[in-house]
């Protein structure tokens, strides 16, 4: 039950930041938390697959400050969202079995995330009158919750 909503939760962090779930899953599988060893997704992680995811990530961070970036629940945006979220809940699900639930999983929670953060950075972003703090605590949260998963999945 404890991996369903991790699979769920790391979802979620994909809806907030759509790079952070997966860079965090590849860390993980790179730390030994997530042994990957034998199963289709061993190379995430390779150093390669953490360099880039992890570079990824940094870059959306930085995108995000961006005026110009595109809002999460354009399609392209959000699709990719779902995909980073199912594929991370797969990831972290992988060693159980039951991959496919983890992909599911980690959907939903990247709908729920998607959705969920863009209000919740809109009514933080209303409170400070400009967006950047909402953005920042948003950011925090994306990080410190995708450790939290990933530690919590080994």
């Amino acid at each position: 039950m404890t991996l369903y909503l991790l699979a769920l939760l790391i979802g979620v962090i994909a809806g907030l930041r759509a790079m952070t779930a997966p860079a965090a899953a590849a860390w993980a599988a790179r730390l030994g938390w997530l042994p990957l060893a034998g199963f289709p997704l061993a190379w995430l992680g390779g150093w390669i697959a953490v360099g880039v995811f992890s570079m990824l990530a940094v870059l959306e961070l930085v995108a995000d400050q961006h005026p110009k970036t595109p809002s999460r629940k354009v399609p392209h945006q959000f699709g990719t969202r779902v995909l980073t979220g199912a594929f991370s809940g797969a990831a972290l699900m992988m060693p159980s079995g039951h991959w496919v639930r983890g992909a599911v999983i980690g959907a939903v929670g990247a709908v729920l995330g998607t959705l969920g953060g863009a209000a919740f950075r809109g009514r933080l972003a209303a409170k400070f009158g400009k967006d950047a703090p909402a953005a920042f605590i948003e950011d925090a949260i994306a990080v410190g919750g995708a450790l939290l998963i990933v530690a919590l999945a080994r």
